[in-house]
């Protein structure tokens, strides 16, 4: 994914395996990486940690709308 950006981030793998299918399920291409933010004092405590999820920079704005998020 050449050109991928930057959809939203989940607070895990299992959040991010679930978003990126609802993403392909209507047609549109998904990655997920882990990242190296923090989303509470207790990281690392029953998670794998933040997933970005990414989406080609073209597919962003249907990619929104399917997930219903605004402007990150």
């Amino acid at each position: 994914m050449d050109d991928a950006v930057r959809l939203t981030t989940v607070p895990g793998e299992a959040e991010a395996d679930a978003l990126c299918g609802l993403l392909r399920s209507e047609g549109l291409e998904c990655a997920h990486r882990p990242t190296p933010e923090n989303d509470s004092a207790f990281e690392g405590i029953g998670s794998d940690g933040i997933h970005e999820i990414l989406v080609h920079e073209a597919d962003l704005e249907r990619a929104r709308e399917i997930i219903g998020v605004t402007e990150a």
